[in-house]
């Protein structure tokens, strides 16, 4: 046997540890940023009028399969209207921005149009590219 064999192991190696462990953060960091990154839709072209939104504001988005989206989370018609009734019970005057797909049809927008309608909601605007 070996003078070496009979050396006992005092401390232990955390560097696959930290490794995994980093691994792990730097997972969690890039999920977390793409889930807050919204509805990818292809804008309309527009002017460059000021916009409306805001930290009180809303925004419905209709994507190309004719999917509804209030501030990214998917609803339906009656659930749009139930939703922004409650926002509106606790903010009166608020903005609303929608924001359609190209390729969206028209009458989804015409539906969605029809909520604000209702609900006398003033402050719309419908989002678009700028010019390019």
């Amino acid at each position: 046997m070996d003078a070496g064999d009979d050396k006992s192991y005092d401390d232990i190696n955390v560097t696959p540890m930290v490794d995994l462990y980093l691994v792990l953060l730097l997972i969690f960091i890039i999920m977390t940023t793409a889930g807050v990154q919204g509805v990818k839709i292809d804008l309309p072209k527009g002017s460059k009028a000021p916009a409306l939104g805001g930290p009180k504001g809303k925004s419905i988005t209709i994507n190309n399969e004719g999917k509804l989206f209030l501030d990214t989370v998917p609803v339906t018609i009656a659930e749009l209207e139930a939703k922004l009734s409650e926002h509106k019970a606790k903010v009166p005057e608020f903005p609303v921005v929608v924001r359609g797909d190209r390729a969206t049809q028209y009458m989804m927008v015409m539906e969605v149009l029809d909520v604000l309608g209702r609900l006398d909601i003033k402050q719309i605007g419908l989002a678009t590219q700028g010019p390019k």
